[in-house]
């Protein structure tokens, strides 16, 4: 059954005769995760926050679960590359705002909010500050953030880019552990990446983008048994294919 649906999109700057999208269409099925890469300046980011509602796009359509989506959506949560905190609350007040549109007591806000940061490993930082964590923690706090309302659709701009590669790793696989909970979790994730690796490991299906105006070179399926080795004859051999695709 498709869960979320892109069909067609198009958009173009105000006042501008450039075409950025060039009907873009993909879609998913329930509890897949699907990794868009693309050219720098291609419109990967301008995709996602069209499918955030968060701008409108210049044609086409997007749906999750057959209703249309085309104004910001409590069932939908983003995870920004450069964090998004709000430096004046505490870590735990950040995710607390992940539950502001929720009817339900403080008590309970704050109950399911600790239990959140506890599940991205950050217990005993919930009453510090964002400026005094490193950037792998603060995006940890992001994440927590946008999972703890439960969405329906996780949405991430690449998330991992501004973290060093060690950083970056351990964070991925703590990623990849804790959208095992198909019970509490969302059902569709979507994430513009540059990194191809990244890609391969951690998606179902991967959107391969051309440069403008953009269109959808090629869908890859990712039937990589989990968890994967990097090092591995069939992730390498993947990865080469889709460099192939991506560099024309």
């Amino acid at each position: 059954m498709v869960f979320l649906k892109v069909e067609n999109i198009k958009f173009s700057y105000p006042k501008s005769s450039v075409t950025i999208l060039d009907n873009i269409s993909f879609s998913s099925r329930e509890f897949e995760f699907i990794s868009i890469i693309g050219p720098s300046g291609c419109g990967k980011s301008t995709l996602l926050r069209i499918m955030a509602g968060l701008i409108g796009a210049g044609g086409g359509r997007i749906f999750l679960d057959n209703s249309r989506v085309a104004s910001p959506s409590n069932k939908i949560s983003f995870v920004f590359q450069d964090f998004a905190l709000l430096p004046w609350l505490s870590n735990l007040e950040n995710v607390k705002l992940g539950l502001a549109s929720k009817n339900m007591r403080e008590e309970e806000r704050e109950r399911i909010s600790l239990e959140m940061l506890n599940r991205l490993e950050l217990t005993g930082f919930e009453d510090a500050y964002p400026n005094v964590l490193s950037g792998g923690m603060k995006q940890r706090v992001g994440l927590a953030r946008a999972l703890v309302s439960n969405p329906e659709l996780l949405l991430m701009d690449e998330p991992f880019s501004s973290l060093d590669e060690l950083t970056a790793n351990s964070l991925r696989k703590t990623v990849i552990e804790v959208l095992k909970d198909r019970k509490a979790l969302p059902k569709s994730v979507v994430m513009v990446s540059h990194n191809i690796e990244e890609a391969v490991e951690m998606s179902d299906k991967v959107v391969v983008l051309s440069n403008k105006p953009t269109y959808v070179k090629k869908i890859e399926t990712i039937e990589i048994k989990r968890p994967r080795d990097k090092g591995s004859r069939l992730f390498r051999k993947k990865v080469d294919e889709i460099y192939s695709i991506f560099a024309g």
